[in-house]
């Protein structure tokens, strides 16, 4: 196919506006004209000719290499493959009609073999749509997707071509964000201040009117309150970005995934803590929770379970505080998978929230499938929760919602996961017991099944979890009497000199303790028996018998 590179002089006649071309006067000096090329592609099917054509090159010498470049490009193409040569020709075309860069040999090689675009021009957003758009998962996950997407990746990096993304991209939005965070926390402060100033104003008065009214308006104008973006958040973020741009590897869009080497900061998670009797004490003077995970001890659970025992959902608080069921899995239990006689039920579907709405679904992870072992006491609270279902079930009559589940609402329908979480710290509140979150519980019955001494395995089987190392690292929050005891067994394995020495010591004085004990038992020495004085004239004279009788 014919190619070739040419002067070409932009001059026009000032009267008639055409360009001079080769009667230019100026044409022969050397910078005065610019090179252009031309280069004819295969026909289109209709049998019509295209061309690329680029100008402005400052030499020769420039629009020579570009010539070269796009026949390098045509020549990708075998004389066989009549649809790799429509490619590469409708890419010239786009390319000459953008005036966009000639892409690389390599990479148009690369990508005309695996059959992707050869024009990198999708971004970002455009992708990530596509993506979630073939997602197939439950619907809160593809909500949290969805999230991430709208309010932090398309905003930031949306515009930025796909192929081109690098980790410097994404630390810089990750630094947008920081900064975000750093100036919604300065509006929040402000409006805080603005607020608490208003109150202190009195309503009394025009000048106080006109003065709240002034506050008021000032007020409207702030940014409202908003949440900053957390540590955990952001590596949700990256944890999105990261699983889109590893499904366009898989598909061979891209060759690299910035999102895996990009670092922000670590998710430092809350360990949980037992409340204590100290901890009490400063939650009591303070109001504030060591930590966002606490967990009651023994006695604590006990008094709580005890508080509210006349709760028409007790049953419900006592399987999650004894088995660890979390709250969705509990609200959306059927009867149909419990079984009391042989002391058990089948964990297989949850309730979850979509927003405000509520909605089946399977259970959180293939390991959330599980069987639960009952024991005999929770087996008694369900048979009694049943009963009073049933009873509830008659008063309704043909009003009553038949779903199926062992925790309604009173009219048999759904539990509302929110509104259980509601009415638990509720309770809570009203017991005086320190404050927990719902889902501590299943917290505190982790904590006991260990401080029972449970294998770890069945601990972490009961609740659901995929690897004993979730169990040990969220779970394992150790009793006081407990790590005492570890403390005390690990200590006497290491044999110390002093400890030896004091150990001879209280043994010696327990000997003496016992022998003055011994003693005071003695007659002569505490009550009763013959006085001291007698016992020791009547020893002597019968020492003086002994010797004063004669010999055989």
């Amino acid at each position: 196919m014919k190619g070739s590179t040419y002067r070409r002089c932009s001059c026009r006649d000032p009267k008639t506006g055409k360009e001079l071309g080769t009667s230019c006067p100026k044409r022969n000096s050397r910078n005065h004209c610019t090179y252009s090329i031309r280069q004819e592609l295969p026909p289109r099917e209709d049998g019509s000719r295209r061309s690329f054509a680029r100008g402005g090159y400052d030499s020769r010498k420039a629009a020579q290499a570009d010539l070269d470049h796009v026949r390098a490009l045509l020549g990708l193409a075998e004389s066989d493959d009549p649809e790799g040569t429509e490619l590469i020709a409708a890419m010239l075309m786009e390319v000459g009609r953008e005036r966009t860069p000639l892409p690389e040999v390599e990479e148009t090689r690369r990508r005309l073999n695996a059959g992707q675009d050869l024009i990198g021009s999708l971004t970002v957003a455009e992708y990530l749509d596509r993506w979630l758009a073939g997602k197939r998962i439950r619907k809160s996950g593809i909500n949290r997707y969805e999230t991430d997407i709208r309010v932090h990746l398309k905003p930031r990096i949306g515009h930025r071509r796909l192929d081109r993304l690098r980790v410097s991209h994404l630390s810089e939005m990750f630094t947008d964000i920081r900064d975000a965070n750093a100036q919604i926390l300065e509006q929040n402060a402000q409006r805080r201040a603005a607020i608490d100033e208003l109150v202190t104003v009195p309503w009394k008065g025009v000048d106080n009117r006109a003065r709240r009214k002034a506050m008021k308006a000032a007020i409207d104008e702030m940014p409202p309150f908003r949440r900053v973006t957390g540590s955990a958040t952001r590596q949700h973020v990256k944890a999105t970005l990261r699983a889109a741009l590893n499904d366009a590897i898989g598909q061979q869009i891209i060759t690299f995934n910035p999102a895996a080497h990009v670092e922000i900061d670590p998710v430092r998670k809350p360990k949980a803590l037992v409340w204590t009797d100290e901890r009490v004490a400063k939650w009591e003077q303070t109001g504030e929770k060591p930590s966002p995970v606490m967990v009651w001890t023994p006695q604590q659970t006990g008094a709580f379970l005890d508080f509210v025992a006349q709760d028409r959902l007790y049953a419900m608080w006592h399987l999650i505080a004894f088995r660890g069921l979390r709250r969705g899995e509990a609200c959306g239990q059927p009867w149909s998978e419990t079984n009391l006689d042989t002391h058990s039920l089948t964990v297989s579907a949850q309730l979850v929230q979509d927003g405000w709405e509520v909605e089946a679904s399977d259970p959180k992870t293939d390991s959330g499938y599980r069987v639960v072992a009952l024991d005999d006491d929770t087996v008694d609270v369900l048979k009694r929760h049943r009963e009073r279902q049933d009873e509830a079930r008659a008063e309704w009559g043909s009003a009553w919602v038949e779903t199926g589940h062992v925790f309604t609402q009173e009219d048999g329908s759904w539990l509302h996961p929110g509104k259980v979480t509601d009415l638990f710290e509720r309770l809570v509140a009203a017991s005086g017991l320190p404050p927990i979150r719902l889902h501590d519980l299943r917290h505190g019955a982790a904590t006991l099944m260990l401080a029972a001494d449970i294998d770890i395995k069945i601990v972490s089987d009961t609740l659901g979890h995929s690897d004993t190392r979730i169990t040990r690292d969220i779970y394992q929050s150790v009793l006081p009497q407990v790590g005492k005891s570890a403390a005390e067994a690990t200590a006497k394995l290491v044999p110390l000199q002093r400890r030896a020495e004091a150990e001879k010591a209280a043994r010696k004085a327990a000997k003496k303790a016992k022998a003055r004990k011994a003693a005071a038992k003695k007659p002569g020495k505490g009550t009763g028996g013959k006085p001291k004085g007698d016992a020791n004239a009547h020893a002597k004279a019968k020492k003086k018998a002994k010797r004063q009788k004669p010999k055989k």
